[in-house]
Parts: C-alpha cells; structure tokens; sequence
C-alpha cells in the first residue's frame, strides 16, 4: 500500500462500476502496472511530437530532443493533475502532445526552428492560466449539452485515424490484412478481458491488448524501427533550444484561439472523469475543471521553458480508466513519475513510441467507442425541448459535414483553415454559440394560471414542469421528482376542502431548481409528517380516516421528493404558495 496521503478531493461515492476510485489507495503491485499503462498510453500517443518534428523538417537529433523535453511536459500535467488542492483536478488526467495545434503551428518552426516550439507553448499556457480562473463562471457556457456534444465530436474525430491505423489503409484504399489481424486480435483481448474477465484481468485488460497485438506482430514481421532504436544513446540530458520569437502576430493568435478551444475539450475530459468517478454525479463541477485547466497551464509553462510541445488532457487515457476500472490518482503520480524517468532513457523512449501502428489503431478505436458513447450519456443528462435539438443537430451536422467532406476546407481563406477546417473546432463553436443564442427569451422565472375549465390541476402543472424543464434544459431526474413532488403537493393542498391552486410558479438556475404552487386561503401547515398505519386505517370504517391517511401520505412522499420545503403568504396577501425545492 502506498504510503503518503494526497489532498483531499471533493466527497464522492463510489460507482458500482469502478474497481478502485480516485481517493483510494491501492497496492504497489496493482498502481505500478496501471500506472505503466497509462505511461505508456502517454508515450505512444507522443508519437503526435514525431508528426511535428516531421512536418517541421527537424533533423533526427532535434527530434530526440523534442520528444524528451514534451515527454518531460507531459509529466508535469499528469503531476499536477493527480495531486489536486489548489493546483490540480484531484483525477488521473494523462497529458499527451496538443494533436489539434500540429497543423496550425508546423509551418511556423520551419522557419523557427525547435526554438519556437517553446514560445507558442508558453502562449498557450498563458491562455490556459488565463482562462483557469475564470472557468467556474463559464458554466453558462458548457452545460452538459455543450460538455457532452465536444467529448462526442472528440471521439467522432479518433475514427478516421483508428480505422486507417487499424487496417493498414493505403492511399488507394488498399487494406492491409496483417494489420487487420494485428489490430483485431489487439482490440478483440480489450474488450475480452473488459466483459468477461475478473477484477484483475480487467486491471490490465489494455495492457494485455498491447502485448497481445505486440506478439501478433513479431509473429507477422510487423515489428520494425531496430535501427533507429539502436542508434539512441542509453541515457542523455535533453537540449534546450534557444528560444526564437520572431514568429508572425497572426500566427499566433490562431495558435491562442486554438489553445482556448482545446481548453473547452479538456473541460469535457474533466466533466467525464468526475462522472465517472462519482454514483451521485449531478452537475459539472466547473471549480475541479479550473483547477485542472490550471494544472495544465503550469505544467506547460515549466514545459514551454524546457522548448516542449503543448500538452492537452488525454481522451484514449480516460478509455483507459474506463477499460480497467480504476481512476486512482495515485497511479497517476506514477505514471508521471514512470514519464519523466523515461524522458531521460532515449532508447526506451523510441522502444514505445515504436509500438505497431495497428495495436496504436485499436486503442484509438476503443477509445473512440467509449468516448462517443459517453458523450451521449452527457448529453442525455438534460431534458431539452426544441432548442436542444436543434443545439445537437446544428452543431453534430456542422462538424460531421467538415470531417466527411474535407475538400470544403481548401474553400476557406488560409487565415482561418486551420480553425474552420477541424470538424472538432466547428462543432464547439457552433454548440457555443447556439447555446447563448437559444437561451435569448427563456425566462428564468415563468408563471402560468390555472384554467378551472381546462385539463386536471395536476396535468397541467406537470405538463408546465416538463415544458420548462425541456427549455431550460434541466436534468431529466430532477424534472421527474419535481413533478411527482408537485402532484402530491396538489393532493395535499386540494384534501384541506378550503384551498384551492390558482397558479403555478417555475425558477431555475444551474443550481436550484423551484416550483412554486400559490393557493387559496391561508399557508398549508406541512410538518414532517410520518407513515400512517396502514393496516388500521383499512379496517376502519369511516372515510375521514381514510381521507387524513391520504393526505398524511402524500405530505410524507413531498418530504422525501424534494429538497426542501417552504410554506408563507404571498406578499400581495392574495392567498399563500407551497413552494418545492431540488438541488440541480
């Protein structure tokens, strides 16, 4: 068992699902291997770094030291990430390589050189230091909906280059069938030992994918890159580059506006992760995002100075968490401390970032399953009415159209390809921007009378909660309770014989959620209330008794339904109101 303690997290209970959640501790036997998963997830994915060096027409030894410095970064986030207080989201969050900045940055170091590597990273941690503070302020701006429709888009945007990676796809659409196989069995023994295996072989179900698709590969003649192995040294200190800022203004505004938009997918990333660790998950917790996003931006920062590559939250990580059923953080201390160790060893570093591009392809695959899946329980989450459909529609059509007809970006103007041009960018800036737009005439406070002619009380007021609840897109429980709630606290309000509901009154904000019945008479004198005896009450003989017990029920079930309860006159002294309380 570990022997230190980390700062605490927020209280959280854990899901039937997970075999060992973000607070626990665990042995060293079980936190090393996860931890190596997770580690060597982080340094396949850094091939992303090998991509940019390449673009870049950075020579061998300038790739070397790239790698090891962005390694050192990636570190550094995953740190910060898993100690958590006031520096960090308290998750196993995996920093990897910033992929969405490859093409808008390359062209810049062709000309910087790696010296410029550095100075766009230190931009970008300035926009995630910027932006860390303020997150909690912006839950406005990325509800469930929003959160859940990135992190789909996201997983979405891995299918691509899964399924090329996994089947060996040529240019002429040419599949290769060892890679096929390879991938297969790779993706086949993740979710083999995820289904059906027990708690320790779903501990390491993708470490036992990896070596699985390793040995399918020896056995094939997939195995390469011996050569370039052998020529690293063992052990040898990173260079540092010297920093060159003669890097054009434009540029590097697109690179800010890009880091910023990154920022909204690690936002989802946190969002996920605490769902997934905790059963009562309610709301985003947009406090835990800041401090993640400036988690990352410290980590950048140490990173940038180094001359490492931009990091950004992980999502094939957080398929991992999932695949093995564990979120501890301590192994995320190890993953990072596994990280910057390697970051140092060249050879080993080469080793993994050599791994077959199939089984890479079938991790990418998996990740992206869950990932899409898991969107759409986020956006799920909500009741909305037509305005989250169209959110959904809009956003989901705007950036499926740009990733299935990649010809359109050759149409925008080179200022804006790199942002216009990413199916991930359009669909986040669409469900922004429809987001705030569809908001413009919902009330937060909307009243509506009683018609005494029209359908029951109780069907009216349900029909108005459900109504609301759609508009102002509130979660599906809460919605359901606060109806439920409302018909018994119209039963209870109905049984005095002297009062009678009048209207109905609904508030919402991302907190609260209110309903507000005003009636007839005076205030309705709701105790406590306690279960009448049943058994008694039916072998009496008079319908007053009966009635009571029907009105004491439904004074019981109005307790236990909501969150709090408030009875008083209106201010007008036209009457009283019962209003109904749940916590969003």
């Amino acid at each position: 068992m570990i022997g230190f303690t980390l700062p605490p997290s927020r209280p959280r209970r854990r899901p039937q699902e997970l075999s060992i959640a973000a607070d626990e501790k665990a042995a060293w036997s079980v936190l090393l291997p996860i931890g190596f998963q997770h580690a060597a997830m982080a340094l396949g994915l850094s091939a992303y770094v090998l991509a940019l060096a390449k673009a870049s027409n950075f020579d061998f030894e300038q790739t070397r030291n790239l790698l090891a410095v962005t390694i050192m970064t990636m570190a550094f986030g995953t740190a910060l990430q898993a100690w958590g207080g006031k520096l960090g989201s308290g998750a196993l969050i995996v920093h990897i390589p910033t992929a969405i900045l490859i093409p808008q940055i390359a062209p810049i170091f062709i000309e910087t050189g790696p010296g410029g590597v550095g100075v766009v990273t230190i931009l970008c941690a300035i926009v995630s230091l910027i932006l860390a503070p303020l997150t909690p302020r912006l839950r406005g701006l990325f509800p469930p909906i929003v959160a859940g429709l990135i992190v789909l888009i996201g997983g979405m945007s891995l299918v691509e280059g899964a399924f090329a990676h996994s089947t060996g796809l040529s240019e002429d659409m040419t599949l290769d069938p060892n890679s096929m196989i390879i991938a297969g069995i790779t993706l086949g023994l993740i979710v083999a030992t995820s289904v059906w295996g027990n708690r320790s072989l779903q501990l390491f179900s993708l470490l036992i994918g990896i070596g699985g698709g390793v040995i399918a590969a020896f056995f094939l003649g997939e195995l390469s890159g011996g050569q370039a192995l052998m020529s690293a040294p063992i052990v040898d200190l990173p260079s540092i580059a010297t920093p060159v800022f003669n890097i054009p203004i434009s540029a590097l505004i697109a690179a800010a506006f890009v880091a910023a938009l990154v920022e909204i997918d690690s936002i989802g990333s946190f969002i996920l992760m605490d769902k997934m660790d905790d059963a009562d998950w309610r709301r985003p917790d947009m406090k835990q995002a800041g401090r993640g996003i400036l988690a990352g931006g410290i980590g950048d920062a140490l990173g940038g100075l180094l001359g490492g590559m931009s990091t950004a939250t992980s999502s094939a990580n957080i398929g991992l968490c999932h695949a093995s059923r564990t979120t501890t953080r301590y192994a995320g201390l190890v993953a990072a401390a596994m990280l910057l160790f390697i970051a140092f060893l060249p050879q080993a570093t080469m080793a993994l970032t050599l791994i077959p591009t199939p089984v890479i392809g079938a991790i990418e695959m998996y990740a992206a399953a869950f990932l899409i899946a898991a969107g759409i329980d986020l956006i799920a989450e909500r009741k909305f009415d037509t305005r989250g459909m169209f959110i959904v529609g809009i956003s989901m059509a705007g950036g499926v159209a740009i990733m299935l007809l990649p010809g359109l970006a050759e149409r925008i103007p080179p200022s804006l390809r790199h942002l216009l041009g990413s199916g991930f960018i359009v669909t986040g800036v669409l469900a922004i921007v429809l987001n705030l737009l569809f908001r413009i005439g919902i009330k937060k406070t909307q009243l509506q009378q009683i018609e005494p002619n029209g359908h029951p009380i109780a069907i009216q007021v349900t029909d108005f909660i459900e109504r609301m609840g759609g508009a102002w897109a509130a979660r599906r429980d809460v919605v359901q309770r606060a109806a439920q709630a409302s018909v018994e606290a119209i039963e209870a309000i109905q049984s005095t014989g002297v009062h009678k509901v009048t209207s109905v009154v609904g508030h919402f904000d991302e907190l609260n959620f209110n309903i507000e019945l005003r009636h007839t008479g005076s205030p309705l004198p709701l105790g406590p209330g306690a279960m009448p005896d049943l058994a008694s009450i039916l072998d009496a003989d008079n319908d007053e008794g009966i009635d009571a017990a029907i009105a004491s029920v439904s004074q019981v079930l109005i307790h236990r339904l909501a969150d709090g309860l408030k009875c008083g006159a209106l201010p007008s002294g036209g009457g009283a109101f019962l209003r109904l309380h749940f916590d969003h």
